[in-house]
Order: structure tokens, then C-alpha cells, then sequence
């Protein structure tokens, strides 16, 4: 692994900065999370029955809207949501064959049902199934028998898994962190997560999910725009919405005293018009419900915000692989690093790792950190990365079992 330690300045709290939150019921987190969820629970289920994670990608995940009636007191969904079931997946494991669309169906209505309470996966989902077999390139005719590409989503056994024995690279691609957040993206992060915690809506049932926010700040000034849905169910009359939205601004300007933020402009749910009866009503909480759609990669990135103006990737990283797959596990391990380096350095810092498509996975082709030029531990930086890249196999186990949030 080439290790560059570049010497910087901090840029933490530059002169302005936007940064976007997709809340948790936006069709892209939930594209994402539903991508993540299903590659989760394949990966348990294979590893329960075969012994072994296998191949799978659900990275290609898509959402399609629904239609839906609301008016104050009454909202109903009256098409329903689809979802795209697409990417790759083994179908089987030597002569055993694996349910696979009937475990993806059962696991989505699970996940769906968990973030949109008031959704029956019975009633109110279809499915779009157009998952492949197929390998990526690289498989030849010649000697077929001795390589396990051919065999990638249809293993004859251990020897067709060959991460078992080395882990290698699946692709070129790169991994990006940065620490300490700035307080406005601590700003989002807290507001989303207050308004979309369990807590919340249990005693809120008029809150919908799908809280989308965008902050701007330029010194000490804060600029905040969100959209917050209200469920038709629970909101009898426009005076009961308005109030609900009062509620919300208390909130926000409370969360903002916490982070030290002593003004915020706010602005809420800005195409509403009284004279048209347009309001962010919905019947299930999230525009999923009439007609938006969400896929992976559109929103959030590992760290749950859009910051444009940090190091960040492109990459879509739900439901990708959890074993070899640098776009998802480089990209946790970057963020993952910076804040191990923050908290045990005390230094502004940014990390990115890259790999080369067939190297060793424990050997990343370049990773760049940078540091302040007044720093002075270099050696023990150097060694805290080689040691963390050695473990990567604790992220996958962590990310398997559903404890990293990456959107």
C-alpha cells in the first residue's frame, strides 16, 4: 500500500458550505436501506444454510411510485408501490436451489412495513422481479472448469468462492471520509434524527418520514429549508397542520441552542398555498406514495448527508457485496479512520483509499490522509492504518449483522 500523509490546512468551518440531508422515509434512503437490508439478510441466510456469504449484489434496487387520495382527516394509497427487485444473486449452492425471489419479496415487505407503518405489503406493494445470474467480464470457455467465474452466482461448491482463501478487489474504486462533521451537517443530522427517531413518532403519529433539509451557512449564518410531510390520518384541518409545524420550528431552534447556534432562518414546507389548498399532506408519510421514485446511490452518502464541498464519492454503496466490494467496504473504512484519527489525535483530518480491480484487498493500491502541518505523530498515524486495513473482516461482520449506517 502506497500511504501519502499530506500536510494541510484544516477546512472544517470554511467561509460557507450547503449541505443536504434525504431524510429516512425519501424514496432514495429508502431505496437504499431496503438494498442494504435485503443484502444483509442474504447474507445471513446463505451463511446460516451453506457456511458461506455468497455472491450477491442488490446495489441496482429501485423504487416506483404509488398514487395516493389525501385530504385532511383521510389519506389511502390506491395504486400501489413497486419495487424494482434488480441486481445479481446466487440461486444456488451445488445441487441445493435457494428461494430467492420469495426471500427478497418477504424480506422487502418486512423492511417496508417497518418504515411506513401504515403500508400493507400485501395490499400495498408489487413486485418488479429482474435479478441476473450473470457474471461480470472475465470468464472464458478455455479451462472453464478450473476458474470460478463461470460458476460466480451458481457455485458448485467452496472451491467457486474463492474470497474464502484471498480476498481480492472486485473492482477499481475508491473510498472517502472525512472528521469532525461541521456544525451545520451536525445541525442536519440532529434535526432528522430527533424528527424521524421511534420516540418521536410514537408520540406524533401526524409526522411523516420523508424529511428532506438543506442548510447553508456563511460564517455564522444559518440557512435552513426543509420539507416536513404530515400524515392525512392524524391532521384534521389546516389549523391542526400549521400548529404541527409550529411544534417543528420550536424544535429546530431548540436543537440549534444545543449546537450553539444562536439564530437560524428557517423555512418550512415553502410551496404550501392556502388559497390552492396545497399542503405536504400525505397518506404514508413519504412521496413514494404518489408517483416519486427512489435507487441507490442518489442520496445520502456513507456518512447520512450530501456534503458537497467535502471529499466525498459518487459511489452507490447499499447492497453492495459486504465481503469484497471496495466501493462499500474502503468507503466505511475511510470514514470509519477519520474519526478514530480525530478521537484519538485531536486533528482535522480526511481519508481516501483506493484498489485496483484484482489486488489483494488488505493491500489498498494508494491511501492519502491528510493532516495539519503542526502535527508531529506520523509514525503512530502510519501504523494506526495498517493495522485497521488489516481488519477488514470485522467490518463486514459488523455490516452483515446491521450495525453500520450507511445512508
Amino acid at each position: 500500500m502506497k500511504l501519502i500523509i499530506s500536510e494541510e490546512e484544516p477546512s472544517v468551518e470554511r467561509g460557507y458550505e450547503f449541505v443536504e440531508r434525504k431524510g429516512r422515509g425519501h424514496p432514495d434512503t429508502l431505496a437504499d436501506g431496503l438494498a442494504e437490508y435485503l443484502s444483509a439478510k442474504y447474507s445471513q441466510y446463505t451463511l446460516k444454510n451453506f457456511g458461506a456469504i455468497l455472491h450477491h449484489n442488490f446495489d441496482k434496487v429501485g423504487l416506483l411510485g404509488g398514487s395516493s387520495s389525501v385530504e385532511f382527516g383521510r389519506g389511502r394509497l390506491v395504486k400501489p408501490i413497486r419495487v424494482l427487485l434488480n441486481g445479481r444473486a446466487s440461486t444456488s449452492f451445488g445441487k441445493k436451489k435457494i428461494p430467492v425471489e420469495k426471500l427478497l419479496v418477504k424480506w422487502s415487505g418486512e423492511f417496508l412495513k417497518n418504515e411506513l407503518p401504515s403500508v400493507s405489503p400485501q395490499r400495498n406493494i408489487s413486485f418488479i422481479y429482474a435479478l441476473s445470474t450473470q457474471s461480470s467480464p472475465g470468464k472464458t470457455k478455455q479451462n472453464s472448469t478450473a476458474s470460478a467465474r463461470p460458476f460466480w452466482f451458481e457455485p458448485r461448491g467452496f472451491q467457486d468462492i474463492p474470497e474464502l482463501t484471498k480476498l481480492v478487489s472486485n473492482d477499481t474504486s475508491l473510498g472517502v471520509g472525512y472528521a469532525p462533521y461541521s456544525v451545520l451537517e451536525n445541525l442536519l443530522l440532529s434535526i432528522e434524527k430527533h424528527f424521524n427517531s421511534d420516540l418521536f413518532r410514537s408520540r406524533n403519529k401526524w409526522i411523516g418520514s420523508d424529511i428532506k433539509i438543506l442548510g447553508f451557512r456563511y460564517k455564522k449564518q444559518f440557512d435552513i429549508t426543509l420539507c416536513i410531510p404530515q400524515i392525512a390520518n392524524f391532521v384534521n384541518s389546516s389549523k391542526q397542520y400549521y400548529a404541527n409545524l409550529g411544534k417543528a420550528k420550536k424544535i429546530i431552534f431548540a436543537i440549534g441552542k444545543t449546537l450553539g447556534i444562536e439564530k437560524i432562518n428557517l423555512y418550512i414546507n415553502t410551496r404550501d398555498n392556502d388559497e390552492k389548498s396545497e399542503y405536504y399532506l400525505t397518506a404514508i408519510g413519504s412521496s413514494i406514495e404518489s408517483g416519486d421514485e427512489g435507487f441507490v446511490g442518489r442520496g445520502n452518502r456513507v456518512n447520512g448527508i450530501i456534503s458537497p464541498f467535502r471529499p466525498m464519492s459518487m459511489e452507490g454503496v447499499a447492497g453492495k457485496n459486504p465481503v469484497y466490494h471496495i466501493g462499500k467496504l474502503y468507503y466505511v473504512l475511510a470514514h470509519q479512520l477519520a474519526h478514530l484519527i480525530y478521537k484519538k489525535f485531536g486533528i482535522q483530518t480526511s481519508v481516501a483509499i483506493a484498489s485496483q480491480s484484482g489486488r489483494d484487498l488488505l493491500d489498498p493500491w494508494i491511501a492519502t490522509i491528510s493532516v495539519p502541518r503542526s502535527f508531529t505523530s506520523k509514525d503512530q498515524l502510519e501504523k494506526l492504518i495498517r493495522t485497521k486495513v488489516k481488519q477488514l473482516a470485522k467490518i463486514t461482520q459488523n455490516i452483515i449483522k446491521g450495525c453500520v449506517s450507511i445512508c
